[in-house]
């Protein structure tokens, strides 16, 4: 060690200004990659004897949501569309949080069948929900279609889970107080539903469709939360942050090489899935929130949504145009 100490020594004091800017500069960095991380969910709610379902629990921040829920105590659903790997990451979830009560149930949010099979499955076998975590989605994908025909972001961010919603009402309300926590995304801000071509035939664009269904989860929310009012089952939706999931498969490869290379270096910025959990966990378990229902939130504190996801008109009319979509009385 000796042999090395006075070459180091001596190109420090050499080097003192050049050594000074990278040490601030690493730190700065460290800070500021903190501070991106956003708040953590500092609630020890304990959630034993409750239940509670995730969708697209096998990966990512349902992954991570979902060990939070079990180390709580609760029994926990993943609702995932591949079962091989639901399996895998249950056997997970259970060695992380050393309890064994996790199991994994058919969900493919694509089919309103599967949809509905699920929920039937759950009403059958449960006997309460108190969380229904809707974290499941895709982002920037091709032009594809659900089985039911419906374009696959809206179909599967929205549709799917505003199918399942309703479906578990009934025991969500019996297993009151409960909660719906909606994952939607910053990308809201410049969403529009389009409601007159809410299929987006006539000029599709993954970033337009990934805008409109991240839209329809939080004026989902706030309408859920108006026609739930005095049943003791509250709803909120929420921005997670910028995660290095596989939420983003479509997207980084569908770019040119010269701006992935740009990109790169902010993934030093992005959040992990588990800073990028805290804030759904936030909304499941924090006590502050038992009084609120219908907002949005970001970083684990309540945000003003953009104007278009703050429309009472809006919301009731996508509300309506959806049961139509889904089949919905």
């Amino acid at each position: 060690m000796q042999h090395y100490t006075k070459p180091v020594k001596e190109f420090v004091e050499e080097h003192t200004t050049g050594v000074a800017v990278v040490l601030v500069t690493g730190v700065g960095l460290l800070v500021l990659r903190r501070w991106l991380a956003g708040g953590v969910c500092r609630s020890k709610a304990r959630l034993d004897g409750k239940t509670v379902l995730i969708t697209g629990a096998n990966t990512g921040i349902g992954k991570e949501t979902a060990v939070d829920m079990a180390k709580r105590g609760a029994r926990v659903i993943l609702a995932c569309r591949d079962m091989d790997r639901a399996n895998r990451a249950a056997d997970e979830v259970r060695r992380r949080s050393g309890n064994g009560n996790v199991i994994v149930k058919m969900l493919d949010l694509a089919s309103l069948q599967s949809v509905r099979a699920l929920a039937k499955d759950v009403e059958q076998t449960e006997e309460r929900l108190d969380i229904l975590i809707n974290n499941a989605g895709i982002m920037m994908c091709p032009q594809w279609k659900t089985e039911d025909g419906f374009v696959m972001q809206f179909g599967v961010n929205h549709l799917g889970h505003f199918l399942l919603t309703n479906l578990l009402l009934d025991l969500l309300k019996k297993s009151a107080p409960s909660r719906v926590v909606s994952v939607s995304s910053l990308a809201h801000d410049t969403g529009k539903i389009h409601f007159d071509d809410i299929n987006l035939e006539e000029n599709y664009d993954p970033l337009i469709s990934y805008r409109q269904s991240k839209l329809a989860n939080v004026l989902f929310t706030r309408e859920l939360a108006l026609r739930l009012k005095g049943t003791g089952v509250t709803t909120y939706t929420l921005h997670p942050g910028v995660i290095n999931t596989e939420l983003g498969r479509h997207f980084f490869p569908s770019l040119p090489r010269w701006k992935r290379l740009l990109f790169m270096p902010l993934f030093f910025f992005v959040k992990t899935p588990w800073q990028g959990a805290q804030t759904t966990i936030y909304c499941a378990v924090s006590e502050s929130l038992q009084d609120s229902s219908g907002l949005y939130y970001s970083d684990c504190a309540v945000k003003e949504a953009a104007p278009q996801g703050r429309d009472d008109a809006a919301a009731r009319r996508l509300w309506d145009l959806s049961a139509s979509m889904v089949g919905l009385a």
